[in-house]
């Protein structure tokens, strides 16, 4: 092992395994982890073999083939499952990448995932190389490599750092997904933001299917914040999974490419608002939220759309960012706490530990890794008042402490 992981390690063990370490000490007090050190710590666990063993080739051989009880086809989904952990990891924790400074310790923890994520892609570009990824398997890598594209938007220092040559092979990669046809369904939004990537970066891209995605949304709009996923509404948590942080995405890249939808960008803008909003109330005393709807092994990523307000800064004026950060952590623990929410070290398919029967046909093992886009946040600084503030309750624990405390009624914004 070289030097500087040996480093890297006992840094972990240091700051991040703070209960492991004051046990090996004389002091009875417990080391208390303060929310930022905690969320770290909760990250670098559920994506570190991920990146980690891509970074070192070995992410096929390392990376167990598990798929839901439910699968519709085990070899197909085993098949993809690589591009799909790559997106879904990278989306997560791009933010974080991005970001420059703090503390020492977190900074070392920062440049050694950076040159992980850079090696790992590169492997994953890299034909000769054994997890070499290709992305025109099946339809499924559409919705995959629109989140490697996201994760990108969000850290253009991965596209920075990249050579030319695996700029054009991580291009060509994403291009190459046009092929497929989406479900008419969230998944335009997955052709927009690849579509998306392509402006931000300087190519030729299809502004049709940008509109396409965006025209039909808008028809598909609901009421109070919410749209339906395709011809009939569902209460599930795509409109946090996808459809509200893929929208936000797509306000701010094509909005500085034309005026054209100036005003649905407006609309799009107060509806992230009120559905931030209602996230936030749906999060319990505890950190439990209703487990209904598909999709639901996601874990936090039913929050994707409001960790994504928090770090774009974006709360409506209701939310306190500090009040989110609370919120969000609670989640944290709840979804993560269970004894069975890894089994050797990767994420397991379930809510609370280990449920498969909670899967659904498409799920595989990188699936719940999407859970890491409830950290959007560690993109902020440290002294940005999400982490600075002081701790503070969120709407379900005044309202059943029994404070009084404001009504909520619904928006019209069509």
């Amino acid at each position: 092992m070289k030097i500087k992981n040996i480093a890297a390690l006992l840094m972990m063990l240091i700051c991040f395994g703070g209960m492991a370490v004051a046990q090996k000490t004389k002091s009875k007090k417990n080391v208390v982890l303060s929310d930022r050190q905690f969320w770290l710590q909760q990250m670098d666990k559920m994506v570190r073999p991920v990146i980690y063993n891509l970074a070192k080739d070995s992410l096929r051989i390392a990376m167990p083939k598990v798929t839901s009880i439910h699968v519709d086809n085990k070899d197909h989904r085993i098949k993809v499952q690589y591009v799909e952990v790559l997106g879904r990891v990278l989306s997560g924790i791009a933010p974080w990448l991005q970001l420059e400074g703090g503390a020492p310790e977190e900074v070392a923890l920062r440049k050694q995932y950076r040159e992980w994520a850079l090696s790992g892609l590169k492997n994953a570009l890299d034909s000769n190389a054994k997890d070499f990824m290709t992305f025109d398997i099946g339809g499924q890598q559409l919705v995959d490599a629109s989140y490697v594209a996201l994760a990108v938007i969000r850290a253009p220092w991965l596209w920075e750092n990249l050579d030319k040559k695996n700029q054009t092979l991580l291009m060509k990669s994403i291009v190459t997904t046009r092929r497929f046809k989406p479900v008419f369904s969230n998944w335009l939004l997955f052709s927009a933001v690849n579509e998306a990537f392509l402006a931000r970066f300087g190519y030729d891209w299809d502004p049709m299917r940008v509109d396409y995605a965006l025209q039909q949304m808008e028809q598909w709009y609901v009421g109070d914040g919410m749209y339906a996923d395709g011809t009939s509404f569902a209460y599930d948590y795509y409109n946090s999974y996808v459809i509200h942080p893929y929208l936000a995405t797509l306000s701010d890249i094509i909005g500085k490419k034309t005026n054209a939808y100036k005003d649905m960008f407006e609309k799009i803008k107060k509806r992230n608002e009120r559905y931030a909003i209602i996230q936030e109330r749906l999060i319990n005393t505890d950190g439990t939220y209703p487990a209904t709807g598909r999709s639901i092994v996601y874990r936090g990523a039913a929050f994707h759309h409001l960790a994504d307000m928090a770090f774009r800064k974006a709360l409506p004026k209701q939310l306190s960012a500090e009040q989110v950060r609370c919120a969000l952590t609670a989640v944290i623990k709840k979804t993560l706490e269970s004894p069975g929410t890894y089994k050797n070290g990767w994420l397991t398919i379930g809510l609370y530990g280990d449920q498969p029967e909670l899967g659904d046909f498409y799920n595989n093992q990188g699936s719940p890794y999407i859970a890491s886009n409830i950290f959007l946040p560690l993109g902020l600084p440290a002294s940005d008042p999400f982490w600075a503030n002081p701790s503070a309750k969120w709407s379900a624990q005044k309202i059943w402490s029994g404070e009084n405390f404001q009504n909520d009624h619904s928006v019209n914004l069509k």
